[in-house]
């Protein structure tokens, strides 16, 4: 395995990384098809086998059973110092005042919540889930850079926001000198690519490197067009997002197969060498439920796409509404928060 810097840190991290929404208790929702803890335990350690030491999770999934399952088997198969545990916070994890979003009590209670769970002293790369548009971006970035001046974190990154905002966030950081965000967590790949607009600049620019969440598109990417899955039958809803660009997304998912056969690999691995070819990606984030599934994450490191691939797999592309754009929206957070019976009061533009 080669290892590289995570954007202008000295962090060292594999090109892969392992999300871990799938390793936690099914019973508690979101996701329903997560694995549960012995079935998690050969996915980590062929991970770690591999020389993969790059793990993502969040205090959101499976109500915290994810924090808990990677904690306990990362400690049971690699010493602490070898691996790299980044973790999220932001959505609601509980009912209640300050159970949700990014304001210094609830930044506070949610690190000790999530270092408990994990089982760790701290964590190496703490994350916002969400952009907070209710909590002053002061009193956040404050409080993250806090955790670093106390140990409890090492290295902030962000995730699914608007350009702008990251801009913002990152001016603020830069003005009071305190600890940047050293990465940002977005959805990219080849039927979404919204955020070779103004994300992906923005970030090379600024030095910051990319953690992909959905590298895949769900797994639309990696089968045939049409084909079912337990977990897009769990999450049919997510659906709608894809029925504007449906006809030019076939078209893609085509090509990565013509492209795949050809060369005698996966789509998935076609699919993921794609985005190794941007220098601003650092690591896609792979939601293995399968050891195959890392087999085929590791081929892709040693593909090198040809000018004509790429242009195969790529031409039929048409813009989508963007994911990033619509999970940052201040209406989509009120309305996570509503789940959790928190009401948050939108200006009246905005209703």
């Amino acid at each position: 395995m080669q290892y590289i810097k995570l954007g202008n840190s000295g962090l060292e991290v594999s090109p892969i990384c392992i999300g871990c929404m799938g390793f936690g208790d099914p019973s508690l929702g979101h996701p329903t098809w997560a694995l549960g803890e012995e079935g998690s335990k050969p996915i980590i350690k062929h991970a770690l086998d591999a020389g993969i030491n790059f793990f993502d999770t969040a205090n959101l999934y499976s109500q915290g059973t994810s924090e808990v399952v990677i904690g306990k088997l990362l400690k049971e198969y690699a010493k602490r110092e070898e691996v790299v545990i980044a973790t999220k916070l932001g959505a609601p994890t509980r009912s209640g005042p300050n159970s949700f979003g990014l304001s210094r009590k609830a930044i506070m209670t949610e690190i000790d919540n999530s270092l408990k769970r994990l089982g760790t002293d701290y964590i190496d790369l703490y994350q916002i889930h969400r952009a907070d548009p209710f909590t002053p971006w002061e009193e956040t970035l404050e409080a993250l850079h806090d955790l670093v001046k106390m140990g409890k974190v090492r290295y902030l990154g962000a995730s699914t926001m608007r350009a702008w905002q990251f801009a913002k966030a990152l001016h603020i950081q830069k003005t009071h000198g305190w600890t940047r965000f050293i990465s940002m967590q977005h959805n990219y790949n080849l039927v979404a690519r919204e955020e070779e607009n103004e994300m992906i600049p923005l970030c090379a620019d600024e030095g910051i490197q990319t953690m992909i969440y959905s590298p895949l598109s769900r797994g639309i990417l990696a089968r045939s067009w049409g084909e079912k899955t337990a977990r897009s039958e769990s999450e049919a809803g997510a659906a709608k997002y894809f029925m504007a660009t449906a006809e030019a997304d076939e078209k893609i998912v085509t090509a990565i197969g013509q492209v795949a056969e050809e060369r005698g690999v996966s789509r998935a691995a076609i699919s993921l060498a794609w985005l190794y070819r941007n220098p601003v990606v650092a690591a896609p984030i792979v939601g293995a439920l399968k050891t195959s599934h890392i087999d085929e994450a590791l081929k892709a490191l040693e593909i090198n796409l040809t000018n004509e691939e790429v242009i195969q797999v790529e031409s039929a592309y048409t813009p989508r509404i963007d994911v990033n754009v619509r999970n940052s929206d201040p209406k989509a957070i009120a309305q996570m928060a509503a789940t959790v019976g928190i009401k948050i009061a939108l200006p009246t533009d905005l209703k």
